[in-house]
């Protein structure tokens, strides 16, 4: 079975070639990517990274300051819209394809089902959104299958909670957050009766809300505390009507938004019924709670939930120099029992590009979280597309302004994945130096985790203790580990300074018996997988194994056994 590297893409910024955009410029000003431009040229190109799954973000229609009307779709109110192109996560309509990404717009399911098709032919499997808590505050669907009706048909909107309702409802409060309709909008925008918005605020929203969207009701009475889930809520009948939807256009998994926000008894109630008709169908969960995912994982039913709140803060933090690379080994530990379930990363639509000047200011110094984030188990790993050639993520697009990110909120082209492309070809010929080299690294990286069989099935076993007292062993930079099985071992040391490092990496004794492994006086032969130099080393544990780590990087030092 493979390692499960995904690569995440928003079509809407991957595709487009566009290297004059403007800030807030509309599409006619800045263009968009396509479905069609997500070519099997570029779908060869990822699964050449290494990748065996893309995760393709903002696909299904949401709220838009575009205007398709035309097609007999609803306009948006522009108070009620983040940025021009708005968000993929104020959802318009959940049977519906984004229009923005079609070439023939009245087509635009056909060229998402080609795209589904198409990154099969590559080699390569399916992962969209699920947006289960909350939907755009302007849910129009135009696509709803005969025999279901839309959310909030029938509701009883003089209560804040009934049990079969979709949403929640707040009587005569007004909305009154209009700041992003300042000068585009001839009124303001009004909502008679005013609903919760999709981030728990039971009130008049701010800008800082999630204003543009409205919560669902999974069957929790807010103000008591109260939960009703018998009979089962109407909104878990339409949620796994939507799941079954798109499992039978061939998505392979769901990345589910959010999902602390909705209640585990939904999960544990809806997953394995769409598994029972999809086997093998995934499920993603973002989560924030670390204390609330073993029942996520069990009861709920999900394969693997987002190692945020743990490894990547831990990651981020030591390569800022903020905290110990011992506090790695903590991390790991607080979810041991769980590791294989945990999804590894070190950038996504929501965090901080690592080569932005809020973050590591260069690409290079992830290198060695990249190695651990890899290597550490047999987990999932995800990057963000651009991560492999250092995009930076500090233009100033739009809504978002200049922090770091990429946008997903407006109209615009990555200026590092527009030169990769090239003519179309992905040959990365307009790249620096500097990109390609990085790209490469990457690509051997992700590579090694389904080709070599210690990184594929092997079981780990940390260093960190076994060097506390060493003289040449910094513990506050230095990582390490073994991963292996009864056929090889893998030394994995990491480098987490802006300097190399000589260092020797003491084995105990436990770990070969961990292994299985005999050991004897003899040196043995070592290829280091990284940049293929092979060497002689002592491997027991009487002899500490001498090793260089290159500055914010690693070695995977192969031993056969």
């Amino acid at each position: 079975m493979s390692r499960i590297i995904i690569y995440q893409l928003l079509p809407r910024l991957f595709g487009n070639s566009n290297a004059e955009c403007v800030a807030n410029g509309t599409i006619e000003q800045n263009g968009c990517g396509k479905f069609n431009d997500i070519t099997s040229k570029a779908l060869h190109a990822i699964r050449g990274l290494g990748a065996t799954h893309v995760w393709y973000t903002g696909v299904i229609e949401h709220t838009t300051r575009t205007d398709y009307t035309k097609y007999g779709i609803p306009a948006d109110h522009p108070a009620i819209v983040k940025g021009e192109a708005g968000s993929p996560y104020a959802i318009k309509d959940y049977y519906d394809n984004d229009p923005d990404l079609a070439v023939n717009v009245e087509k635009r399911r056909e060229e998402f089902k080609a795209l589904v098709d198409r990154t099969h032919k590559a080699g390569l499997k399916v992962i969209m959104d699920f947006i289960p808590n909350h939907v755009a505050r302007h849910y129009n669907s135009d696509c709803t299958p005969e025999g279901t009706y839309p959310f909030g048909e029938f509701d009883d909107r003089n209560a804040f909670f009934v049990g079969h309702n979709n949403f929640y409802y707040l009587g005569n409060q007004s909305y009154g957050c209009n700041l992003d309709a300042k000068d585009i909008a001839d009124t303001e925008y009004s909502e008679t009766p005013l609903r919760a918005t999709g981030n728990d605020c039971f009130g008049s929203p701010s800008r800082n809300d999630w204003y543009d969207t409205v919560k669902l009701n999974y069957g929790i009475d807010y103000r008591t505390g109260n939960r009703q889930f018998s009979p089962v809520p109407n909104t878990w009948v339409k949620m796994l009507k939507i799941l079954m939807y798109w499992a039978a256009k061939g998505v392979d998994g769901f990345r589910c938004d959010m999902v602390e926000m909705t209640p585990v008894e939904f999960w544990a109630w809806a997953v394995p019924k769409v598994k029972e008709q999809y086997p093998g169908i995934l499920f993603i969960g973002e989560i924030y709670q670390p204390h609330i995912y073993r029942s996520f994982i069990k009861d709920g039913c999900f394969d693997y939930l987002y190692d945020k709140v743990g490894l990547y803060d831990t990651l981020r933090g030591v390569m800022n120099g903020q905290t110990s690379a011992n506090n790695i080994s903590y991390t790991l530990q607080s979810t041991a029992d769980i590791r294989h379930n945990m999804l590894t990363f070190l950038e996504n639509h929501d965090e901080q590009r690592i080569a932005s000047d809020f973050f590591a200011a260069k690409a290079e110094r992830a290198l060695a979280a990249l190695i651990v984030s890899t290597t550490i188990d047999t987990q999932p790993f995800m990057l963000y597309a651009g991560q492999e050639l250092g995009e930076r993520g500090m233009d100033k697009e739009g809504y978002s302004g200049v922090d770091g990110r990429t946008t997903i909120f407006d109209y615009w082209s990555v200026d590092t994945l527009r030169r990769w492309k090239g003519n179309g070809e992905y040959t990365g010929e307009q790249l620096t130096e500097e990109e390609k080299s990085l790209q490469a690294f990457y690509s051997h990286l992700l590579n090694l985790c389904n080709s070599n069989e210690a990184l594929k099935e092997g079981f780990f076993y940390g260093l960190q203790y076994a060097n506390p007292h060493n003289d040449r062993y910094d513990s506050n930079h230095i990582f390490s580990y073994l991963r292996g099985t009864d056929r090889e071992l893998l030394l994995i040391v990491t480098n987490f300074s802006d300097s190399d490092r000589e260092c020797d990496v003491t084995i105990p004794e436990e770990a070969f018996a961990f292994y299985g492994v005999t050991y004897n006086n003899k040196l043995h032969k070592a290829k280091e997988l990284l940049s293929g130099e092979t060497y002689e080393l002592p491997l027991n544990p009487y002899d500490a194994v001498s090793v260089n780590v290159p500055a914010n990087s690693g070695v995977i030092l192969k031993f056969n056994v």
